[in-house]
């Protein structure tokens, strides 16, 4: 069916897991980086911090949800065809740049 990813990152930056836009812009990147079709992306931006967001692909979604004050964020990427999701990851752990994270795949 696909490949999916599944990323948790830790240590990140308070400013850069409660940026809505800096966060949107990151994900549509990785999306379009690894070969997808971005079709429509939502956030929900939560008070007093975090953020949650969802972009729709052709071949399927790539997500986030952030805990800015713990430095945490839970990412997922299900891609199906000639998609290469890793390389979405990798931008995304470029860009946040975290302390240490973990990277689990499942083909499904």
């Amino acid at each position: 069916m696909g490949k999916h990813y599944l990323l948790n990152l830790y240590g990140c930056t308070y400013a850069h897991l409660n940026d809505v836009h800096f966060l949107v812009d990151l994900l549509e990147n990785a999306a379009i980086i690894s070969g997808a079709t971005v079709c429509q992306t939502i956030f929900k931006q939560f008070d007093p911090q975090g953020v949650t967001i969802l972009c729709l692909l052709s071949e399927s979604h790539i997500s986030i949800h952030t805990w800015p004050e713990r430095g945490d964020a839970a990412v997922d990427i299900f891609t199906c065809g000639d998609c290469n999701p890793k390389i979405g990851c990798d931008v995304i752990v470029e860009q946040l740049n975290p302390e240490r994270y973990k990277l689990e795949f499942v083909k499904r």
